[in-house]
């Protein structure tokens, strides 16, 4: 007969941590950060030009309404470009905006500052003024507009 031999019993290996995570489990993570990302530019590139596209529909409609004069049509106007400028800019950096800083925030995206020095003064204060002392180019203000807007898409 045969001594008999110490038998051990069997160890198990330690259970395995959840830290640091195996390589696949990053490669997802990333992906879903990164699509995430992808997902934010993409809402936010298909719905600055929806603004702007409005804006220049709702533009036409303002410079065609002849039932309207043009304090009305001012006044319209001025609604529509700061409704735009609140779209497409946070709106901390745009709402407060009046006056000689409103036209200077309009006057950022065009060469020639139009608003400050140009047609585009009148936004700034014409529609605080009495209606019969309103004097205003509507059609220059209209093309600066719509030139300010195609800007905008950009």
């Amino acid at each position: 007969m045969q001594p008999e031999l110490p038998l051990r019993d069997i160890h198990l290996p330690e259970a395995i941590g959840w830290w640091p995570p195996a390589p696949g489990w990053w490669i997802v993570a990333v992906l879903i950060i990164s699509a995430l990302f992808a997902l934010a530019w993409w809402i936010r590139r298909i719905l600055r030009p929806t603004a702007v596209k409005s804006a220049n529909k709702l533009l036409q409609q303002i410079a065609e309404d002849s039932s309207m004069n043009d304090f009305d049509k001012l006044q319209q106007i001025s609604a529509l470009l700061r409704r735009v400028a609140i779209s497409l800019a946070p709106r901390e950096q745009t709402a407060h905006l009046h006056g000689r800083k409103w036209l200077q925030y309009l006057d950022q995206s065009l060469a020639d500052q139009p608003f400050s020095t140009g047609p585009g003064q009148c936004l700034a204060n014409m529609h605080f003024r009495p209606q019969n002392k309103v004097n205003i180019e509507m059609d220059e203000l209209l093309a600066l507009c719509n030139r300010w807007l195609k800007e905008q898409k950009a």
